[in-house]
């Protein structure tokens, strides 16, 4: 399968900015099926962890319609078939309704049937869609991929192709998993660059413009861990914590603290530690007046409330609080994803 008319997807980064909540989440929806059918799995599941992560929205509205939550179900079925573990179900699947697959195969069946009301191409696109899917399902591997190529024809010609109705033939589906109708790596990384920008664009608002607790579930969703943030230390122990160590809390780690009691590390990031485990600095070796807060320990909170941190290989860096250093974890976390 080779780009036309979508090389660029200005219509869909146009709505992605533009549009209403709903509009946007169509188009990802339609992006990343399209992107599925091309065999850019990866791409695919980049655009919809992307798409959770700056909307916050639950994937099960990327299955709004009958035909789409068809589309997905197939294609994860013919994943799970492939060999290549990366290319397998992946972990966001878990928010989709399962479906009874041959109850769908059967109702996707009169879909394919319908096309009188449909514009000429659009009806071109169903009729190869339709021969595709019998031949797959006739063992006739040639003939549906000659259907197959005959729908990216068309495709070809039109800004919006409808992948949905595609990816929801079960037979064919096995095919475009596969990479039937793979693109360009380099093409297909490029058009997912581009929505993901303008998801970004729409819906990010820089850490500081986010409350603690936003901040915290941001940290965590995209560790994969949305359900694993601690309970929050109670004011009690914010006090007697203060007592023991003699001296107050900055305000910022005290509102951390009373958000959740310390953070588990992730694999590039150490441990917070809880109200009750804080210590002086001098009890591991550190000078100074700080309190580490980190297991192991290389952050120290200074009375000033700056956050150092220190590294074996980078040194010593300072930030103005506790928030920077997670702002900066985010920040990561976001690149990576």
């Amino acid at each position: 399968m080779t780009a036309g008319r979508g090389d660029h997807p200005e219509g869909s980064v146009r709505t992605v900015l533009t549009g209403t909540d709903d509009a946007v989440d169509a188009t990802v929806t339609r992006e990343a099926l399209l992107l599925a059918c091309a065999g850019a799995l990866g791409e695919s599941d980049r655009l919809v962890r992307h798409w959770t992560t700056a909307t916050g929205r639950g994937v099960d509205r990327l299955a709004a319609t009958a035909v789409t939550a068809r589309a997905w179900a197939m294609l994860l079925a013919a994943r799970d078939d492939l060999s290549e573990e990366e290319s397998r179900r992946p972990d966001w699947a878990e928010g989709l309704v399962p479906l009874d697959l041959d109850a769908e195969q059967a109702e996707h069946e009169k879909v394919l049937g319908e096309r009188d009301a449909l514009p000429p191409r659009g009806r071109r696109q169903r009729e190869a869609a339709a021969d595709a899917e019998r031949a797959a399902a006739a063992g006739d591997t040639d003939a549906a991929r000659e259907a197959l190529h005959r729908w990216t024809d068309v495709a070809r010609e039109i800004p919006q192709p409808d992948a949905a109705t595609l990816a929801a033939c079960r037979h064919v589906a096995t095919l475009l998993v596969a990479g039937e109708l793979a693109v360009d790596a380099e093409w297909a990384q490029s058009y997912t660059g581009a929505l993901v920008a303008a998801l970004d664009q729409r819906y990010r608002r820089e850490p500081r413009d986010a409350d603690w607790q936003e901040l915290i579930d941001a940290i965590m969703r995209l560790r994969g861990e949305p359900d694993a943030v601690p309970p929050p230390a109670s004011v009690a122990a914010i006090d007697h914590a203060e007592n023991r160590l003699g001296r107050t809390l900055p305000e910022e780690f005290r509102t951390f603290l009373g958000i959740c009691d310390g953070l588990r590390a992730d694999v590039v990031f150490p441990r917070l530690l809880g109200v009750a485990e804080l210590r002086h600095g001098a009890e591991t070796g550190a000078s100074g007046p700080g309190i580490v807060i980190s297991d192991p320990p290389g952050l120290t909170l200074w009375p000033s409330g700056e956050v150092t941190e220190d590294d074996e290989l980078f040194g010593r860096s300072v930030h103005p609080g506790l928030r920077s250093v997670l702002e900066d974890h985010l920040r990561l976390l976001e690149a990576s994803v």
